[in-house]
């Protein structure tokens, strides 16, 4: 190891067979949101491996963003996109990183997904995030989302299956509103769950 630069492959050995980390690494996703969902999907999937990423998203890191977003008061004011790329960057210098700092709607999302293996929804707006899903599906994208993950306890979350190229996780019921803020514990559950979802439609029956 020279001056903190780390081999993955090395990492993960003990944990993950050859031809798994090599699944992984040649694995491109789309991320479609760098919030709370986004930023904390996007590295649990790099802590597994996976290096190559096209993230989209038009906000700056707030104050109000960090009590459930993977940023540090140093990303303030910063794209989101941007302190996402650092934080990716200093866990794994090696990541391949297409950063846009746009908004999403069906047909844009489709152009700059292309060429990805799997599509993270990870949105705020229900009808964006809607519209956004049936688009990436239309064009023959795989795609994993998310939805009911305000509050605290509550509904238990799941996974559902939903054909074969949609998954969608969350406990389907709770939004947010008054009463039910955005809180780190069920929005990073729910993250988890969608990183979860994407290794497994990648790793499948290679175990």
């Amino acid at each position: 190891m020279a001056d903190g630069v780390i081999g993955w492959d090395t990492v993960l050995e003990g944990h993950l067979a050859a031809e798994q980390c090599k699944v992984l690494a040649s694995a491109r996703i789309g991320m479609a949101g760098a919030g709370g969902l986004g930023s904390n999907c996007t590295v649990f999937l790099a802590r597994t491996g996976i290096r190559d990423f096209v993230i989209a998203d038009p906000d700056v890191v707030a104050l109000s963003n960090l009590n459930r977003q993977h940023f540090s008061p140093r990303h303030l004011g910063l794209p989101k996109v941007e302190a996402l790329g650092a934080v990716l960057r200093e866990l794994n210098p090696s990541v391949i990183l297409r950063l846009e700092q746009r908004a999403l709607d069906g047909p844009s999302a489709c152009g700059l997904f292309a060429g990805c293996d799997i599509v993270v929804e990870a949105v705020d707006d229900p009808e964006v995030k809607k519209n956004l899903v049936e688009a990436l599906l239309l064009a023959g994208h795989r795609v994993v989302s998310a939805s009911g993950m305000a509050g605290w306890g509550g509904v238990p979350m799941t996974a559902r299956k939903l054909g074969s190229r949609l998954v969608v996780v969350g406990d389907h019921v709770s939004g947010i509103g008054p009463g039910m803020p955005p809180l780190a514990p069920r929005v990073v559950m729910a993250a988890a769950m969608e990183a979860d979802a994407v290794l497994e439609m990648l790793l499948g029956e290679c175990r």
